[in-house]
């Protein structure tokens, strides 16, 4: 078996998230669920998506962090949009689901699915309530 180079990641998971993300877990097949992948990926309404999910296990390169019992992982391409960023756990009778609080974007959409940055890269204000086609 290949030794696998990672580094910490810079990414938070709230307790809360935690105990959701172990329960689905848990319900997935043997082996199919080792690790919370959290990406950026290009797309949506503000220019890139999150993508949460499962995965094997990390890959070299990948950020790796053991968070109130859960491996969250971030692959280098993501890491720098995510440093800093939050994942958190919400249910209520108006939405329920996870929600990525992120100081690297400067505006999001009105769902929250999708963010922009800076031309530069660097974080500014926070501007929400853009519309969304989720």
């Amino acid at each position: 078996m290949a030794t696998v180079e990672t580094t910490q990641t810079e990414i938070e998971i709230t307790a809360r998230a935690a105990e959701k993300i172990k329960e689905l877990m848990a319900a997935e097949p043997a082996g199919e669920a080792e690790v919370l992948r959290v990406a950026i990926r290009g797309g949506g309404c503000g220019g890139f998506e999150y993508a949460l999910g499962f995965d094997h296990g990390a890959v070299e390169g990948d950020s790796v962090a053991e968070l109130h019992g859960v491996t969250v992982v971030v692959d280098p391409a993501s890491a720098p949009y995510l440093s800093g960023a939050s994942v958190d756990f919400v249910e209520s009778l108006q939405e329920s689901g996870f929600k990525i609080e992120n100081p690297n974007a400067s505006s999001s959409c009105g769902c929250g699915h999708s963010f922009q940055v800076a031309e530069d890269g660097s974080p500014e204000d926070h501007v929400h309530g853009a519309g969304c086609s989720h």
